[in-house]
């Protein structure tokens, strides 16, 4: 690669990339628009709100352990 290349790079990525300006701040305030978005996402969980397979899947672990101990210690290393 030689100094010409280098020279026509520089300019065609020059034309290609907006300038940035030395002050650039956003059109408008964004911290109200996240304080919304947090409040309408910070529903709390309820026991209803746990899909039914959730339900299953533990009742499925408890009923392993209980009919078979000896794999509490290998349900425990895959946690």
């Amino acid at each position: 690669m030689n100094a010409h290349d280098e020279d026509r790079i520089k300019q065609v990525l020059k034309r290609s990339l907006p300038q940035v300006e030395d002050e650039a701040e956003p059109v408008r305030d964004l911290w109200p628009a996240m304080l919304r978005r947090l409040d309408a996402s910070s529903v709390a969980p309820s026991l209803s709100l746990v899909p039914w397979f959730d339900w299953a899947l533990l009742a499925g672990l408890a009923g392993l352990a209980a009919f078979f101990p000896a794999s509490i210690p290998v349900l425990l290393y895959y946690l």
